[in-house]
């Protein structure tokens, strides 16, 4: 195992497994007669697989997704702003899982890929508000990835 880990965020990753984290980044830019600066928030994401994910890769797996072969899984986590935890979508309280091949859906897809099948799933921890997003390459083998996500899911610790 190989335990992946920064911005308060920590996961153990199954062996062969790959990711990467995202810290979250303020920028103030102030375009010439511009008065006040414009704030740019780039969020915490997260990006797992197992394969090698693509350098060039949007935050909902854009560029990932594309490439996926049958027995791939893509998961991300995705942080929304804080102010936003425990409430609406993000009322539900504590890390999700574990989850079931049931639970996947093709219409679930951020885009939808013939034959792909994924998860959303909206919660709040440790005063965070978080989307922890998963797409398989295969909605028909999708049980056999049912033991790798949840391990993630299970060693995912979120601290404030």
């Amino acid at each position: 195992m190989t335990e992946l880990s920064g911005s308060g965020i920590s996961v153990d990753l199954p062996a062969g497994w790959g990711g990467h984290i995202r810290a979250e980044s303020v920028k103030r830019l102030t375009p010439a007669g511009v008065d006040p600066p414009v704030v740019v928030r780039s969020p915490t994401v997260v990006h797992l697989g197992n394969f090698p994910l693509p350098v060039d890769r949007g935050e909902f797996g854009t560029g990932v997704v594309e490439v996926m072969q049958t027995q791939d899984v893509f998961m991300v986590l995705f942080e929304y702003e804080s102010s936003s935890a425990g409430t609406g979508l993000f009322a539900y309280t504590g890390s999700p899982g574990p989850v079931t091949a049931g639970d996947f859906d093709p219409n679930q897809l951020q885009r939808g890929i013939p034959g792909q099948s994924g998860l959303q799933l909206f919660f709040s921890e440790a005063g965070r508000a978080f989307c922890w997003y998963v797409v398989v390459a295969s909605h028909l083998d999708r049980a056999d990835a049912m033991p790798f996500i949840n391990h993630v899911l299970r060693s995912l610790v979120i601290e404030r």
